[in-house]
């Protein structure tokens, strides 16, 4: 067992990006935002960093405007150390990772001002899904639709990290428009109205990860949410083995929506917001 101190940090590049990859693989559920992040990067990747012990990967981190985890205890101190003196709107990854990071930074860190502090990390592929009624058209949200796109996402968003999402904000909006052009964004229509939202984030040879899902209140407790995020997920799961996301341990909609369509638990995040 090495000690944290013999635990070396550098920028992902094209030398270490296969063996990052390869140590991300092993969970992939947790850790399919870093291993998107290091497919699509090209030359190196300042932001994202790998530990290694000299003789293989032992963590991985984005630190950037949020800090993303995947990393074994003896790679903590050294992504700690990267990480110093930064501002970061959150710390997120494996709940366990979370925690020992945590621990490590608290003395010199201002307090979060929230904790998720389980968020179940739950999967499903295409034997496992189940029907899920119908009455709603689900398919790819258009350019012409962003505005309304962008307004039910940032207030998801806003009602998740319970500060403003910045809806209005030009970034908001071409962040929200580009992912429309990349067909990532899905929606749910029903007699003439958009009634569900969801998007694909990050994705990896297992999996892809769902977000963003939300249903206006006006359109609540009337099946909605179960006649398309079902359907969008069938689609989905024709092209990739399975589909993941994660939630809070207090959403107990969310939860039973998931449940109800064969999502099963799969691992545990934990998300610190400052």
């Amino acid at each position: 067992m090495i000690s944290a101190r013999d635990a070396r940090v550098e920028p992902l590049s094209d030398t270490n990006r296969d063996r990052a990859i390869a140590y991300l693989s092993k969970a992939p559920y947790e850790n399919v935002f870093l291993t998107y992040v290091a497919r699509e990067s090209v030359g190196l990747q300042p932001s994202m960093h790998v530990v290694s012990d000299g003789r293989r990967v032992i963590g991985a981190g984005l630190i950037a405007s949020n800090i993303v985890l995947a990393a074994e205890p003896e790679a903590l101190p050294a992504l700690a150390s990267t990480a110093r003196d930064r501002n970061e709107r959150a710390i997120v990854g494996p709940r366990e990772a979370v925690c020992a990071y945590w621990e490590i930074v608290r003395g010199s860190h201002v307090p979060p001002r929230l904790v998720r502090e389980r968020q179940p990390v739950m999967a499903v592929d295409a034997s496992s899904l189940r029907a899920s009624g119908s009455g709603v058209n689900v398919r790819h949200a258009r350019e012409s639709e962003w505005e309304i796109v962008a307004r039910n996402s940032a207030a998801m968003i806003s009602g998740e990290i319970e500060t403003d999402a910045r809806g209005d904000s030009l970034d908001f909006g071409a962040g929200i428009r580009r992912m429309i052009r990349m067909g990532l964004w899905w929606v749910g229509e029903r007699d003439g109205s958009l009634c569900f939202y969801c998007n694909v984030g990050a994705w990896c040879e297992k999996t892809a990860q769902l977000q963003g899902i939300w249903t206006p209140p006006e359109f609540r407790d009337q099946g909605i949410a179960t006649a398309a995020l079902g359907e969008i997920c069938r689609t989905l799961l024709c092209m990739i083995p399975t589909l993941s996301l994660y939630v809070n341990d207090f959403n107990a909609p969310a939860l039973a929506l998931y449940r109800r369509l064969g999502f099963k638990e799969v691992g545990e995040f934990q998300t610190l917001l400052f």
